[in-house]
């Protein structure tokens, strides 16, 4: 059986992201708006971005990691901007293997 993740934009601006192995279903019970869940208060929900996947593990997984993103990477994932994704998903601590024996970002160097 395969699973989605999805992404729907909501009213009130905010991104809601998912996983599911019946997407039609669980885009009816947000419509519906399910009390106590995050979307419940912000309807209506636009469906933004849908992947399938044959391993539900994997969709899982995937799920967890853009609810960890910034809006502005989930934004590109969305938009397919995949020059904007690479960027965005970019390393940006002093110690990434790019920024060595860079003086600027190198304490030890003062």
């Amino acid at each position: 059986m395969s699973a989605w993740i999805y992404i729907l934009k909501c009213a009130d601006g905010t991104y809601y992201t998912g996983y599911t192995t019946n997407l039609e279903r669980r885009m009816n019970e947000h419509s519906l708006g399910k009390k106590g869940s995050y979307t419940y208060s912000k309807l209506p929900v636009k469906l933004m971005y849908t992947k399938q996947f044959r391993i539900k593990s994997r969709a899982r997984a995937f799920e967890k990691q853009i609810k960890g993103w910034s809006r502005a990477k989930k934004e590109a994932l969305i938009n397919n901007d995949k020059k904007s994704l690479h960027k965005l998903a970019e390393c940006k601590n002093k110690t990434h293997y790019k920024y060595f024996g860079n003086k600027i970002n190198s304490k030890e160097s003062e």
